[in-house]
């Protein structure tokens, strides 16, 4: 087992690695993650009233979420593919911003937090996407982890 402030995809050569989880139990591990994306008020208002060209903004965000979760181990090289139980999104509209978070569950041998921050950051993307056409000026951001637990199966979570 890695020490603490080591880095576990690293190995004693300094090559990248997969870490092997064979031995490890599975578990019931949770995560959540944050991200929002600023917006021009006009863009917010469209968005509001389904007036952008592309369609549903925050529909087929919150699914472009939901489908990057499944994929993170495709798109991240050292992440393991995990069974994922479920991913949630929501999407908070303000009048100049979308706020997301994410909540993702498994039960396996290792974490969901990529999974959490994968959907996070393809929900805002699409967003970019659907909107770049009339505003230019989006930013992406604050993007992190807000928590992850696991727990024993049946048992209480923890840190």
């Amino acid at each position: 087992m890695a020490e603490k402030n080591t880095l576990t995809h690293v190995d004693a050569e300094g090559k990248a690695h997969m870490v092997d989880v064979s031995a490890k139990p599975r578990v019931l591990r949770t995560a959540s993650a944050f991200g929002r994306i600023d917006i021009a008020p006009a863009t917010a208002e469209a968005i509001r009233t389904n007036g952008i060209a592309k369609g549903d903004v925050l529909a087929t965000a919150k699914i472009a979420g939901v489908m990057a979760a499944k994929k993170t181990s495709d798109l991240i090289p050292l992440c393991h593919n995990i069974e994922i139980d479920h991913v949630d999104l929501d999407l908070d509209l303000g009048p100049d911003y979308v706020e997301i978070r994410s909540s993702a569950k498994c039960t396996d041998k290792t974490g969901i937090e990529m999974e959490a921050l994968t959907a996070v950051s393809i929900a805002a993307l699409t967003i970019y996407d659907m909107c770049k056409a009339i505003d230019k000026h989006m930013a992406i951001g604050g993007i992190r982890l807000l928590e992850k637990t696991k727990a024993a199966v049946g048992g209480e979570h923890g840190a």
